[in-house]
């Protein structure tokens, strides 16, 4: 059947002559590898639950190859609680396909400094941009998820903090959301599955992950 889609336009140069050179690269040097991958489908070590910040470069800061990690990006890296209901659910079914499916052992939510998403609900929670609920159709709705975190974070910090505050809460407030699946629970229970919360400094390279004894995120 013929589609008439007419929105549709050809890649820009510039995106073409990049894939040329990975083919004639990083696909020409592993291309056993990739082989591999096609016949024998994807077999992930982790998954990882990050944002769609274009600055945040998941396979770049671990150092991966093609295959090893599941990979879902969404506005402030969030996890919505478990819902079940005839809605559209992307992240949650992305989670149960790479629990139930592919049975990956790790489950990492990756938070970053400077998150868009983050600014966005502390300026929408705290009444500095009150229109985003008028302007959006998808992203406040999405970001409510944050608006307990915010509410406890607001209570405790000045305004200079409660941002750089909420981007680790962000990153917790998915961890705790991810134990009410059921599916989550049993892989906790059982010690198939691992769950970690990390978040990622851009501008200073570091990582720091969620450490239980001190409550707090520290340097990896």
């Amino acid at each position: 059947m013929k589609l008439n889609l007419p929105i549709l336009k050809p890649l820009p140069d510039y995106l073409v002559q990049r894939y040329y050179g990975w083919k004639a690269t990083t696909f020409a040097n592993s291309k056993s590898w990739y082989h591999k991958l096609a016949e024998d489908g994807q077999h992930p070590r982790a998954m990882i639950i990050s944002c769609c910040d274009s600055r945040v470069h998941v396979t770049s800061i671990f150092g991966s190859d093609a295959g090893e990690f599941f990979i879902h990006r969404n506005i402030a890296n969030l996890v919505p609680p478990f819902k079940k209901d005839e809605d559209y659910h992307g992240t949650s079914a992305a989670i149960e396909y790479a629990v139930k499916s592919l049975k990956i052992p790790h489950i990492i939510i990756l938070g970053h400094s400077t998150c868009g998403g983050v600014k966005a609900s502390y300026d929408y929670f705290s009444g500095k941009n009150p229109s985003l609920k008028e302007d959006s159709n998808f992203v406040a709705s999405w970001l409510e998820i944050l608006r307990t975190s915010f509410n406890e974070v607001s209570k405790e910090l000045p305004d200079e903090d409660i941002i750089n505050k909420l981007e680790k809460e962000a990153v917790l407030t998915s961890v705790k959301n991810l134990t009410t699946f059921p599916f989550i629970q049993k892989g906790i229970s059982d010690g198939s599955l691992s769950i970690h919360g990390l978040w990622h400094n851009i501008g200073k390279g570091e990582l720091m992950s969620y450490d239980n004894e001190s409550n707090d995120f520290i340097l990896v």
